[in-house]
Parts: C-alpha cells; sequence; structure tokens
C-alpha cells in the first residue's frame, strides 16, 4: 500500500542515527516501519511484555539487540529507551539504527535529553485521497512550487455521494481496505470508543469520565474548522454538564493532544502592507475528520441532509490531505484570519520560505469570489519580507482541473497529491 511516509522514512534513516515516527494509533506507523526494519521489538507484545520491562529497568540496552534498522514499537512504554536509544547511537556512531513508533506523546522526565543530532522526528497522519487511489494526483503540490503550467484533467472523487463516504470512513489503513461499507464505519466508532473509554485515562493514569470524553469530542466536532475557543466549547457542554470546570476541559484536549487525536491548524503571520492586526487563534481539527463523523454519529446520508457540517468536514479532510503531501515535501501547513476579516483556508509553507494559498470550496458556485479573495489577500503582502506566493488555488469537491485567466489553480481533491 502506497504511503508517502515510506519515501520520508528511508531518507530520514540516511540522515539520522534513529528516526521517531509519532501519530494517531491505527494510522499505520508500524506497516511503514516493518517494511525496513531487520529486527522489532513490540512492547505491548503481551507474551513478552513483563520480561521486556524488566530489562529496561535493569539493563536497557539488552533491548536495543538485534539487526539493524531496529524498530522499537510504542517505546514510550518504557521511557528509558530515549535516552539508551540516544547514548547507543553516540556510541555507534553509525546511521539508521533505530526506529522509534509511539501513539502517545510521553511525559517527559528531567533526566530524557533532546534527541538533538540523533534522533529525527517525523509525524506520520491517516491516508490521503492520493493514498487511497482516490485522487490521480494529476496536480502535484511541488509542480506548483516549481511554477509548472499546462496541467489539468478530471478528479477521480465522482460526487458529493463519494466524498461524504469518504468522510465517514476516514484514512484509517485497515478501513481504507475494507470492502463493506457499514464495517469501515464501525472501526471508526471504535477508535473513537476506544479513546473515550480506555486511552484518555491511560496517558497519565487519572480516570477520565467517559462521557465527558465523548461530549468534549462531539462538541469540536461541532465546531471543526472554526477557531472556537475552550471557553466557546465549555458553554456547548455546560448546556448538560453545570459542574465542568475550564480546568477539566483543558486537561482532557490536553490528552487529546498527546494520543495525537486533536491537531489544530495554527496561524501565519506574514508581512503585511497594511497595519493590520493578525489574529493568531488556532482553528479546530481532528487528526482525521472521521474522528468527527464517528463522534456525532454523521452517516453519509446524514451529512447529505446537512450541507453546512458537510462543507466544514470537507475543509477538515482537506486539511488533513494537505498536511500529509506539505510534509512529504518537507512544509507545514498553516490558517490566515486578520482583524478586517480577510481569511484563508490553509498556507502551505515551506521550510526554504516558499509558499501558496488555498481556499476551500465544496461547489463551484463559490469558486470566482474565492479566487479573488486569494489576490485580494496576496496583494496585502510586503514582498520586501515575505517572498510572493508561488501559487495561489481555490481547493474543491468539483470535477476539473485547471488554472483559471488571473493565475489561480482550481483543483478537485481528487486530483491533488504531493
Amino acid at each position: 500500500m502506497l504511503r508517502l511516509a515510506d519515501k520520508q522514512l528511508n531518507y530520514s534513516l540516511e540522515a539520522a542515527g534513529a528516526v521517531l515516527i509519532e501519530g494517531p494509533k491505527w494510522c499505520g506507523k508500524t506497516s511503514t516501519a516493518e517494511n525496513v526494519a531487520k529486527s522489532v521489538l513490540y512492547m505491548q507484545d503481551p507474551d513478552e511484555a513483563k520480561e521486556n520491562m524488566i530489562k529496561a529497568d535493569t539493563k536497557p540496552s539488552l533491548l536495543l539487540e538485534g539487526e539493524t534498522p531496529r524498530l522499537l514499537d510504542e517505546w514510550q512504554v518504557a521511557p528509558v529507551l530515549w535516552n539508551a536509544v540516544r547514548f547507543a547511537v553516540d556510541k555507534r556512531q553509525e546511521r539508521g539504527q533505530f526506529i522509534l513508533t509511539g501513539s502517545v506523546v510521553p511525559t517527559r522526565t528531567d533526566d530524557m535529553h533532546s534527541g538533538t543530532g540523533r534522533i529525527s522526528r517525523m509525524k506520520m497522519g491517516t491516508m490521503s485521497l492520493y493514498e487511497s487511489g482516490e485522487s490521480n494526483g494529476i496536480i502535484s503540490l511541488s509542480d506548483l512550487f516549481d511554477g509548472k503550467a499546462e496541467m489539468h484533467g478530471a478528479s477521480v472523487v465522482k460526487g458529493v455521494e463519494h466524498l461524504a463516504f469518504i468522510l465517514a470512513r476516514g484514512g484509517w489503513p485497515s478501513a481504507v481496505t475494507e470492502k463493506k461499507e457499514k464495517i469501515a464505519y464501525q472501526k471508526v466508532y471504535d477508535y473513537v470508543e476506544a479513546v473515550v473509554n480506555e486511552d484518555v485515562s491511560k496517558i497519565d493514569g487519572v480516570e477520565k469520565n467517559p462521557d465527558r470524553v465523548r461530549s468534549l469530542m462531539r462538541s469540536i466536532s461541532r465546531n471543526i474548522s472554526t477557531e472556537a475557543s475552550t471557553t466557546t466549547i465549555m458553554q456547548d457542554l455546560r448546556v448538560n454538564d453545570e459542574s465542568l470546570s475550564q480546568v477539566t476541559i483543558d486537561a482532557y484536549i490536553n490528552c487529546l493532544r498527546r494520543l495525537f487525536v486533536i491537531e489544530d491548524l495554527p496561524a501565519w503571520s506574514p508581512h503585511l502592507r497594511s497595519k493590520r492586526a493578525i489574529r493568531t487563534t488556532s482553528k479546530r481539527h481532528f487528526a482525521d475528520p472521521s474522528i468527527a463523523t464517528a463522534s456525532l454519529r454523521a452517516s453519509p446520508s446524514k451529512l447529505m441532509g446537512d450541507f453546512k457540517t458537510f462543507g466544514m468536514l470537507f475543509e477538515s479532510l482537506c486539511i488533513r490531505d494537505l498536511r500529509v503531501y506539505a510534509n512529504s515535501i518537507d512544509g507545514n501547513v498553516y490558517h490566515y484570519r486578520d482583524q478586517v476579516g480577510v481569511e484563508i483556508d490553509a498556507i502551505i509553507y515551506l521550510n526554504d520560505e516558499r509558499w501558496g494559498a488555498v481556499e476551500v470550496k465544496m461547489g463551484a458556485g463559490m469558486i470566482e469570489e474565492a479566487a479573488e479573495n486569494l489576490l485580494k489577500f496576496s496583494s496585502n503582502i510586503d514582498t520586501s519580507r515575505t517572498p510572493k506566493p508561488s501559487f495561489l488555488m481555490v481547493l474543491t469537491a468539483t470535477e476539473y482541473a485547471f488554472q483559471m485567466k488571473n493565475g489561480v489553480w482550481v483543483v478537485p481533491l481528487g486530483c491533488l497529491r504531493d
């Protein structure tokens, strides 16, 4: 199964002694690592768990013995492995020694070193439409950044019904390969229930109220793709739970972040010609929009009857894919909003300082307005301090990809790739 992370992992192993792959559970981290690993340590293998923890407590270097690259799956079960890997990399002075995978951000201890210069970090998410075979990839972000023209074609996503199915199923590898639609949806429901009933309590050993966690995830789902504050979410939740405090909500949200369930979209701050104040509030997103559909129990048919929610979830789907593609080409994704209400849904910013701006619109009726907004926004960038954009794009659920006369690209999500 094609994963863009495969290429990134191979490159990282050539450049560093060890590579840490982080991301939500069930997104395919272990499978990607297993493809290149020559030996594997499964820290959560029930047959070996007790013995592995004894070794970790007494002589952690024993767990590092094996052919390299050696995979340490769910290493955070024994955080001491971090320093052990760091020391082994220093001692061996060789690249591509270890791969660490983790579905939880561990609590840092005072003796945990940063790993800088020894351990390369790599983020992995769920599958994009290009990886799941639901985008033909005829429009490449790399090509857009390089100024390529004369690209056009038709999307392989046929209609909003197909799109509603993709949203409800998500990009989880096991769901993508599932032939029965209802079972694919059930797998996402099971993922959410595991987070609600088990994972948020295991992460720090503090028991969480499953009903409150579930309500919190529903509230975030209703506010997906918005800048809703924790105060707004608290007011939403207090309708049915007056005793809920801000401290509790913050603690629950922090746990969901550490589990890579929540992945908010930060704001971008370019240099402008005008003296407008730029908003810095992040937008609410999950690691995959199917977490929102599952939390709301929003089936494809329900989405078809609620186009406002459908549109917000489509924007979140686009952000998910843009993150996967940007990560593959050494970039990140942000959003933009200023004090006068100018808003751009996504800014793809590469580490070499090139950038592109993207507006998300499901239907054809809003494309021209979105293109005008992009042009107006780009004209206010102070290009003496921030480079001019490499491209402007309207990302859609329509059928055809093409470049407008004004230079703005119209790209269906089913045509995009890294």
